[in-house]
């Protein structure tokens, strides 16, 4: 396990509680503490810990974090006929790089992204995204399932998990970014800003089904006899640049949506599903 940061901990500490061997490196290496006293053992290098054990995990800052760490000449040649599984955060084509350099080097490669905060990790509903070679998975996967317990393999194409997790990264963001607005909404009014979020969460179920509608208007292609119409949404959306108006409270995030969708609207999608907004984010009329 290199990479002992929050994540990285709670990746080996769910790795030491269904009794695997496991190998920890950090650049600072007192993070190890914990995990030595748990019965880990600490590397005394980053070679020192690949040469360790047959699959290696990297939960590091970033990809460019990981090659440093890797692109060495005492660690390189240690890799081979190692699986080599990434879950620091990327993109799909540094997925796809680090595969051909992977490979390059003798070493079998999975690309993963954990969607989940580290006290989530090891959880049976935690999900773990998947994608790379199917042997890389299958040599994997028992250690994936120690830390989540929804391991979804996505196939060959090893861009395809740092692809669903910046889509996912793209909703969450955005919905987080909704919720602060909210929160200063109820601030603005006198509503408790934890009974909003409790209230968010005990409707998550229905704003799912919501989203899963969206997703199959566009997938479809299909945007007539909307549930909720491009007109209705962008209506909704001018109520709240009003209160923040009146109200006296930031107005950047209902502003930078209305104007989306008064693009769609000036398009000629208005009496269309509010999924029709993506027409308007592929840059096409």
């Amino acid at each position: 396990m290199i990479g002992l940061g929050a994540m990285g901990s709670a990746l080996a500490r769910a790795l030491l509680r269904d009794g695997h061997r496991v190998t920890v490196w950090n650049r600072t290496s007192a993070r190890a503490d914990p995990l030595v006293r748990d019965g880990s053992v600490l590397a005394p290098s980053v070679a020192f810990a690949v040469a360790a054990s047959p699959i290696v995990i990297v939960c590091v800052a970033d990809y460019t974090v990981t090659h440093s760490l890797l692109e060495t000449q005492e660690v390189a040649p240690a890799l081979a006929g190692r699986v080599l599984v990434q879950l620091s955060t990327g993109t799909p084509q540094e997925a796809r790089d680090s595969e051909v350099w992977a490979r390059e080097r003798g070493a079998d490669y999975l690309d993963g992204a954990i969607q989940a905060t580290p006290s989530q990790v090891g959880r049976p509903d935690t999900t773990i995204f998947a994608s790379g070679a199917d042997a890389a998975f299958r040599r994997s996967e028992p250690l994936l399932t120690s830390l989540a317990g929804n391991v979804t393999y996505l196939g060959e194409s090893v861009g395809s998990a740092s692809a669903l997790d910046l889509a996912t990264l793209s909703y969450v963001f955005g919905a987080a970014l909704g919720f602060f607005h909210g929160a200063r909404i109820c601030e603005s009014e006198g509503l408790r800003v934890d009974a909003f979020g409790s209230m968010l969460a005990d409707i998550a179920p229905v704003i799912g089904e919501m989203i899963k509608h969206q997703g199959d208007v566009i997938q479809a292609g299909v945007y007539e006899s909307p549930q909720a119409s491009v007109s209705t949404c962008a209506g909704g959306v001018e109520r709240i640049v009003q209160h923040a108006r009146e109200a006296q409270i930031n107005a950047e995030v209902p502003t930078f949506a209305l104007g989306l969708f008064r693009k769609a609207m000036a398009a000629g999608h208005g009496a269309e599903e509010a999924a029709a907004l993506i027409k308007v984010l592929r840059g096409g009329a």
